[in-house]
């Protein structure tokens, strides 16, 4: 017995001991990491310092003011160097990163592309730009991480299609931006470089999980981002932000992450599947995001990768001034939003009819069934454990134990569970049925490729009944609501069904903007003392909780269009945009 006995905490202490030094080697690569982008960040100040001693007379302010479309214009035309531009920029975006932590790391390769850009023969759209990316998309000799330790210290051996556009048009990449771990969160924090800050409130989230690139831009630390969504990871931080964003339809543009730096977040994220991930631009303004669509739809793009389909932006399309037949809705029936996001479909709505559109009630079909089955069951399918395979080695970010938790239950338990669970839910009220929802969802699995297959084919053909739905209004494009306003941090791992209103486009792969049109109240947040949302449960709580004090932050609206219309997506997110300007 001694002997057994001494061999048992022999092992025992083996085992606490070979798990303190593999979190240990872990923090060490954490360490280093950060290391590695606070180097960067000194170098790339110093570069600034030594450019504003050679030009000290730039006026920063004036050019940061600029929109878009005049910039590009003031470059074309000479009157603005490229180099001004990007050193005034990366000025802001120090100063934008050391008060939000939005910046992974500055690309010190943009100095080499600026010099590229004035050897080009021509002079692309996006001449002289400077552009920020979401850590994702793959740059060659920068990292990837998806904020997962696993990926530190492999740099991309070459750029990614998206980025050999952007610098065809003569753009300049010149920083990543920072992503929630294993980017499945509408928050925006992982445990290599920390968490992202709303620049608008400290206490609220930008989103995610292109949260970074919110930031950066509504800091004013960059003027267009490149970000992807698969649930509203482009349209949640540009509502929580104040910004313009547009989810195409998928393929529109590449897809595609980094290089193969993580397989599992590659197989779940990029792969070809139901619920495609889609990239897209966000900005200012909505001729910023146009503009982005018609540079990166060129001949280039369609030359690199033929998987996209050659087609060119339609200009016709988006300055089009004919009436629009619009539908609309100010809540999905699924998860009530708060009262100023409604209203602000209202009074869009409103705005729009005067302006002389056509504005027809329109309701999305099934909610509850397109969230649970169609895609919380497409995504984690084999009941999360790929999902689950990208944390091996990593310390899991607070933001995502809840789900990561779940996940974790065995899968004998899971089936008793969903035994359980699932003939009750179905008989229960929607309310209630959502709050069950993260039990049964997270133990349901396609348990066959038959049942794989049925699962495609249910997508498909929810698809076709909601076009169908569509097309009997002889609708051209609908207005509804968007998650928002922001987030007080730590809040949306708690709250991931409140993302249906931007996840509905996702799985039907429509392309989907958002629009700021106005802010927060104080009579807007003396009317969330009153919000109930569908029965006063834990969530609706939850909710009034993460959106209280918010007053002076941005509200939203969603502008959809079917499939391959993102010009028209654009042209309306445009007619918005001005008409709430004229408020």
């Amino acid at each position: 017995p001694s002997p057994a006995l001494a061999l048992l905490c022999c092992s025992a202490v083996a085992v606490v001991v070979w798990k303190w030094l593999g979190k240990r080697q872990i923090q060490k690569k954490m360490e280093e990491a950060r290391r590695t982008r606070d180097e960067g960040v000194k170098k790339m100040a110093k570069a600034v310092q030594q450019f504003r001693e050679q030009v000290p007379s730039v006026q920063t302010d004036a050019i940061l003011s600029l929109p878009l479309l005049e910039l590009a214009g003031r470059l074309q035309e000479g009157s603005l160097s490229p180099k001004i531009v990007l050193y005034t920029y990366i000025e802001k975006a120090l100063e934008v990163t050391q008060q939000t932590n939005c910046v992974q790391h500055f690309i010190p390769e943009c100095e080499e592309q600026l010099q590229e850009i004035q050897q080009q023969r021509e002079k692309g759209l996006l001449y002289g730009i400077p552009v920020s990316i979401k850590d994702h998309i793959g740059h060659k000799g920068q990292m990837s991480t998806c904020g997962l330790v696993q990926c530190l210290g492999t740099p991309e051996q070459e750029d990614s299609v998206l980025v050999k556009v952007l610098k065809r048009q003569g753009a300049v990449p010149f920083a990543k931006t920072n992503v929630p771990q294993s980017l499945f969160s509408y928050d925006c924090s992982n445990t290599i470089f920390g968490q992202t800050l709303n620049p608008l409130n400290h206490q609220k989230t930008p989103g995610g999980s292109s949260g970074g690139e919110g930031a950066l831009i509504a800091g004013g630390g960059s003027i267009l981002g490149i970000g992807s969504d698969v649930a509203g990871s482009i349209r949640l931080p540009s509502s929580f932000c104040g910004l313009c964003g547009l989810k195409p339809t998928a393929k529109r543009l590449r897809p595609v992450l980094g290089i193969l730096l993580c397989l599992s977040i590659m197989d779940i994220c990029s792969r070809p599947m139901p619920v495609p991930c889609a990239l897209g631009p966000m900005a200012r303004d909505v001729d910023s995001l146009a503009l982005c669509m018609k540079a990166l739809l060129c001949e280039e793009m369609f030359q690199l990768d033929p998987t996209v389909p050659p087609i060119p932006f339609n200009e016709e399309v988006y300055s089009s001034s004919a009436p629009l037949r619009i539908g609309y809705y100010d809540t999905d029936g699924y998860f009530p939003l708060p009262p100023c996001m409604r209203q602000a479909v209202h009074e869009t709505r409103e705005a729009l009819q005067e302006a002389g559109h056509e504005l027809i009630p329109f309701s999305p079909l099934r909610i509850q069934y397109v969230m649970t089955e169609l895609f919380l069951k497409t995504f984690f399918a084999d009941g999360g454990h790929a999902w689950l395979d990208v944390f091996t080695g990593n310390i899991v970010d607070p933001s995502l134990k809840p789900q990561v938790t779940c996940y974790k239950i065995p899968r004998l338990v899971k089936k008793l569970l969903a035994l359980i669970l699932k003939p009750l839910v179905s008989s229960w009220p929607q309310a209630q049925s959502r709050v069950a929802l993260k039990n049964v969802t997270t133990i349901s699995t396609c348990r066959s490729v038959n049942e794989m297959w049925n699962q495609q084919h249910q997508i498909q053909a929810y698809r076709s009944e909601f076009i169908t739905h569509w097309r009997e209004l002889q609708l051209d494009v609908v207005l509804c609501p968007v998650l928002g306003p922001a987030f007080t941090t730590g809040f949306p791992g708690k709250l991931l069904p409140a993302v249906s209103s931007t996840m509905l486009y996702n799985v039907l792969n429509f392309p989907a903007g958002v629009v700021p049109v106005s802010v927060v109240t104080e009579a807007d947040e003396e009317e969330l003392k009153f919000y109930r949302g569908c029965c006063d449960d834990p969530w609706d709580r939850m909710l009034k909780q993460a959106v209280a004090g918010a007053v002076g932050l941005p509200v939203a609206v969603q502008c959809v269009a079917l499939p391959w219309q993102e010009e028209l997506c654009l042209r309306f997110m445009k007619e918005v945009e001005t008409l709430s300007c004229k408020k």
